[in-house]
């Protein structure tokens, strides 16, 4: 999972804003101790996230697919006083890790750690949220879509990772054969044709499905 050439990611990363000490912390304890330590969102990508979240400025952030934190903590950054971040995740392995990282944070109080299906949990959740981060199973990407997009107000920001997944998404072979690719090959495809949004694909790293709801 090569996104970008080394040379050019390293000249991305050298001209963007520093990660913050604790995330840096948080990067290589993941890659020490979690498996797949890719899926990890790392400098250059938690720097858009954090950017896009400070222009947003959202009251109320929500993340399915939380992995070790990082993004949730790179998201929270940009929250309004009184915002709030509802985080979900599967893993119940990585619970400890997670809470960790965000107790060390100045965000521990507007952090909000759900453990278990987000299918279940989102509907359970009051908030209206202002921006979505979906970087979890991608089989169900679309599935996450389809409950929240109706609900979300006008002007609320969806944004949606590996959409590109490795370039798979133009592999003929892969379109074919792996129900991953398939579905976010669909998943692009539904927001593409979607009329309620606006949107634009982003190849940073593995790619962003940026959408804002009209």
């Amino acid at each position: 999972m090569e996104f970008l050439p080394k040379n050019i990611a390293e000249y991305a990363e050298q001209h963007s804003s520093k990660e913050p000490k604790l995330l840096s912390t948080l990067n290589r304890d993941t890659y020490a101790n979690v498996l797949a330590p890719r899926m990890l969102s790392g400098h250059l990508q938690g720097r858009v996230l954090s950017l896009f979240s400070k222009m947003a400025r959202p009251e109320a952030i929500l993340e399915i697919g939380t992995y070790t934190g990082y993004s949730a903590l790179c998201l929270a950054e940009g929250l309004t006083e009184n915002g709030v971040l509802h985080t979900i995740d599967i893993n119940e392995e990585l619970e400890t890790r997670i809470n960790k990282f965000v107790s060390d944070s100045s965000y521990k109080d507007k952090i909000k750690l759900h453990i278990g299906n987000a299918l279940d949990i989102v509907p359970t959740l009051k908030e209206s949220f202002d921006l979505v981060f979906i970087d979890a199973d991608k089989d169900n990407y679309g599935a996450y879509y389809d409950l929240l997009i109706d609900k979300l107000p006008s002007g609320a920001i969806i944004i949606a990772d590996n959409v590109l997944w490795s370039g798979k998404v133009i592999d003929a072979n892969q379109l074919t054969s792996d129900k991953d690719t398939i579905a976010l090959d669909k998943f692009n495809k539904q927001i593409q044709e979607d009329s309620r949004v606006e949107n634009i694909l982003m190849p940073i790293r593995d790619g962003l499905m940026v959408i804002r709801k009209k």
